[in-house]
């Protein structure tokens, strides 16, 4: 943590000497890289103005980011800045690098937030780093006036102030009231204490259903296999390319190898399901029986 805060003041320190740009500098400076690339033109660019991004990013420290992540995520935001500036349209650089700074800054905070995205949306993001300054400045005007607003009034009056949908109000507050849980902490302070991960319920197939899955399946091929025998050598031959082969044979290339149309392959095909479906529900009827 010393060497971050070291690190951090010597990079603070070292932007607060950068050279100051006035405006006619400036402009010659973004038009050397917008037009050559000049790269030492774009440097210099980038040095004036990293004060500003350590400045801006400062300001998100409450959000328990390390400062040299965010001054990292700053200078990104202000490279792009550089490389997106049109000089042409009379606006000054430091301006038009606000913009992206702060909103490299933003996604940064909330894709490190939590491990589950905390919002991906403009109404989301406004929510994320607004809600709670609203909410506060709300209660306090409720409080001034003797009111005293119930959590479906607070959201209303948030999503109505800050201009999102309710929804996302309701959204964003459980997100915010919450953190990260490991699912390997335990339950209680007790030595024997169970971890959370053990009160979760395996999905997997339990032995039992494991066994029962194993027998129907055994006996539905041998069932299977005994229907296969009710057929003569041709109609065998037709079913298993047709449906026990990866890819299915055609019904047109079987036919040229039998010396048979299409449409007569068609029809021993549907002759052999027919005795195949007969086969299997005198099976199933025997089966009954003996159960019975």
């Amino acid at each position: 943590m010393a060497l971050d805060n070291a690190s951090d003041f010597s990079m603070s320190r070292k932007a607060m000497k950068a050279e100051l740009l006035d405006a006619e500098t400036e402009l010659q400076l973004a038009y050397a890289w917008r037009d050559n690339r000049d790269e030492q033109a774009l440097h210099r660019l980038i040095t004036a103005y990293m004060r500003l991004a350590i400045s801006m990013a400062a300001k998100f420290k409450r959000y328990g980011a390390p400062m040299n992540d965010l001054i990292q995520e700053a200078g990104l935001g202000l490279m792009k800045a550089a490389d997106k500036f049109d000089p042409d349209r009379g606006v000054r650089f430091s301006t038009y690098a606000v913009w992206w700074i702060k909103a490299s800054i933003q996604d940064y905070v909330m894709r490190n937030w939590s491990m589950v995205r905390t919002g991906s949306t403009s109404s989301q993001k406004s929510l994320f780093f607004n809600m709670r300054r609203v909410q506060a400045r709300l209660e306090r005007e409720a409080a001034t006036e003797g009111q005293e607003l119930d959590r479906h009034q607070l959201h209303q009056m948030i999503a109505t102030e800050i201009g999102v949908p309710l929804r996302d109000v309701e959204m964003m507050e459980g997100r915010l009231s919450g953190s990260d849980f490991s699912l390997n902490a335990v339950q209680s302070a007790d030595e024997d204490g169970r971890e959370w991960i053990d009160a979760l319920e395996d999905d997997r197939e339990q032995a039992a259903e494991a066994v029962e899955h194993r027998h129907d399946t055994e006996q539905l091929r041998e069932w299977l296999l005994m229907a296969m025998q009710s057929l003569n050598d041709r109609e065998r031959f037709i079913v298993r390319e047709r449906k026990l082969r990866e890819p299915a044979r055609t019904l047109e290339s079987l036919g040229n190898e039998l010396g048979l149309s299409k449409e007569r392959v068609r029809q021993l095909e549907a002759a052999a399901f027919t005795k195949m479906r007969k086969n299997l529900e005198a099976q199933s009827r025997e089966v009954q029986h003996f159960i019975a």
